[in-house]
């Protein structure tokens, strides 16, 4: 029943290395669910939830915000077709995260899941870090992306977790004490990083 959790700086394999690990495990991979989870909860699209979740913490979306009437909302509510801003998929992200948790048997990727699971009696926290050319080389070979479109997507992706971590008070998410173990993708390859997760959820 164990919950493993994958932090990584964009670019760094963290995906493709929390897909692997479920695999070995048979184990639930969580990414896009849980955006799949908010908007059912929510009552939006996940477009609308995914959209939400890349603004979070920006300037934008704190504008947007402001823009949005409260009349508007609630005849919005009051039309049953849901309704979602910062602070609701922040909230709805804390309670689901939780839920996935508490079911275990699960890979979950990102999402400040580090934090929300932090108590859990049988959470791993892993994280992985790369040099900044790795991480764009990386994002160029496994999304078939020219070097100018995997930089600009690699510095968009730091940005918008950075701005998320501030959004939930913690700026902290780099700090190896925070996790079991922390894994430098520059040293190692996916496969080694592998056989070390398995290793340690193993023999627990």
């Amino acid at each position: 029943m164990a919950v493993i959790t994958i932090s990584r700086q964009f670019g760094a394999g963290g995906r493709t290395l929390g897909r692997m690990i479920a695999e070995k495990l048979q184990y639930t991979f969580a990414d896009n669910e849980v955006i799949e989870m908010i908007a059912e909860a929510a009552n939006v699209s996940p477009m609308w939830v995914e959209s939400v979740e890349k603004e979070a913490g920006t300037r934008l979306s704190r504008a947007i915000n402001r823009l949005v009437a409260r009349n508007l909302v609630d005849r919005v509510l009051k039309n049953e077709r849901g309704y979602i801003d910062e602070k609701i998929y922040l909230d709805y992200l804390v309670v689901i995260i939780s839920q996935i948790g508490e079911e275990g048997d699960v890979v979950i990727l990102g999402r400040g899941s580090q934090y929300i699971l932090n108590d859990h009696p049988d959470a791993y926290h892993i994280l992985l870090i790369d040099e900044y050319e790795n991480r764009v080389r990386f994002i160029m070979k496994h999304y078939d992306l020219p070097r100018n479109k995997a930089e600009s997507v690699v510095r968009a992706e730091d940005h918008r977790r950075l701005s998320l971590y501030r959004r939930i008070g913690k700026e902290d998410y780099d700090s190896p004490g925070l996790y079991h173990l922390v894994l430098n993708m520059s040293r190692i390859d996916l496969d080694t990083a592998l056989r070390i997760v398995l290793s340690m959820v193993e023999s627990a």
